[in-house]
């Protein structure tokens, strides 16, 4: 199982990638392709939306078929495939299917770890194994920075896709070799996604799920790369070397997150604390997105240390699933987290294009994300805490 966790683990790594690098690719996509940050914008909000969409059969595919099938082959077709026609792309089009193949082969990977965990560990240790593997495989933002940037600019981004192409393939056969599937569940096994749905303690969680991982992820993802280029005049390089540092931070603040709900015996009010920080940095770059590229940069990098919730918030959820229905339950919370940021992509592009100035377009931007959190975290005032 060590093997097999570390190949879900390289894999991760892939998906973490695959949702960054768009930042880092504007200006070469603008050139070869002719792909605008408002297509891309749509291009990042597909997959992410792709992504979530699958989280339904995915879920039923863990509980039925298990995680090792489920993982190795949506992710040797849809991860080693999806890069490949990246790699050939020459229209915006291209792009667009690309990334949906992209969510496909991304979609079952952390899911599959997420559910070995909850079938083969404590509830209690749930968060911090679920952060160990987040934290690990974020490394594939840092990947997507100024690793992806160099690249581009060394080897070219096409020479790139195909490698990744090929490391895509490698990890899915592995995964099919030897990760085990955990032994079925014992018992009454009845129940379905609307019995979850059914849970009032779900529903409390769900709006702030919704809305924490957009930020960092639209921000990271997509937006950093044309607001410092348009901002402050950043060229490919400066913004790899930028959003390597709000990679960096995005690591340490899952790695962070990932003991504290134990150290403060709180899953809610460490989840709730951190996204309130999160916020205070949205509206600050709101307020002054012009004022500095460093205090921009730290604000980025404070984005994503703060909003870095993710793997509590799945605990915080799946600390009220059935043990037959954790497939299911961590794929529903995460289809919340995945499609909020395919969500806020796709209304961040006519957000950004219909603004009166570049200026006013980022700052709308950053106003969405802030507005939206704001209105999560007070929905998940009224939820349940939960430690066991």
């Amino acid at each position: 199982m060590r093997a097999g966790l570390v190949l879900l683990s390289l894999a991760y790594v892939l998906s973490q990638f695959f949702r960054a690098f768009l930042a880092v690719l504007t200006g070469p996509l603008a050139q070869d392709v002719r792909a605008t940050p408002d297509d891309l914008a749509t291009a990042s909000g597909l997959m992410f939306v792709t992504f979530a969409v699958m989280q339904l059969p995915v879920g039923w595919a863990l509980d039925r078929v298990g995680p090792r099938r489920t993982a190795a082959v949506l992710l040797l077709l849809g991860g080693g495939g999806g890069a490949a026609l990246f790699a050939m792309a020459t229209s915006p089009l291209h792009i667009n299917l690309a990334m949906v193949l992209l969510g496909v082969g991304c979609s079952p990977v952390l899911m599959a770890s997420y559910y070995i965990f909850a079938r083969q560990f404590s509830p209690a240790r749930f968060a911090t194994l679920a952060a160990v593997m987040l934290g690990v495989g974020s490394f594939g933002n840092l990947v997507a920075s100024y690793p992806m940037a160099w690249a581009a600019e060394t080897i070219g981004w096409r020479a790139a896709l195909w490698g990744l192409a090929a490391v895509s393939v490698a990890a899915a056969l592995g995964i099919l070799a030897v990760v085990r599937d955990p032994e079925a569940v014992s018992g009454d096994t009845r129940g379905s996604l609307l019995d979850l749905l059914r849970m009032p303690a779900v529903w409390t969680i769900l709006p702030l799920m919704f809305v924490a991982y957009a930020p960092a992820a639209a921000l990271r993802g997509l937006w950093a790369g044309p607001y410092l280029r348009d901002v402050f005049g950043l060229d490919t390089g400066q913004v790899g070397q930028a959003t390597l540092v709000m990679g960096v931070a995005m690591i340490a603040g899952t790695f962070a997150y990932g003991p504290l709900d134990r150290i403060f015996q709180s899953r809610k009010w460490v989840i709730f604390t951190g996204n309130v920080i999160c916020a205070l940095a949205i509206f600050a770059l709101m307020l002054w997105p012009d004022r500095g590229l460093m205090l921009s940069i730290t604000l980025l990098a404070g984005i994503g240390l703060a909003g870095s919730t993710f793997p509590v918030l799945i605990a915080h959820g799946r600390a009220f699933f059935p043990a037959h229905l954790a497939g299911r339950g961590v794929t529903l919370l995460n289809l919340f987290g995945i499609g909020g940021a395919g969500v806020a992509q796709f209304a961040s592009g006519p957000l950004h294009a219909s603004a009166p100035s570049v200026l006013a377009g980022y700052t709308a931007i950053f106003a969405l994300f802030g507005f939206a959190l704001l209105a999560g975290l007070v929905t998940y005032l009224f939820s349940r805490d939960s430690m066991n």
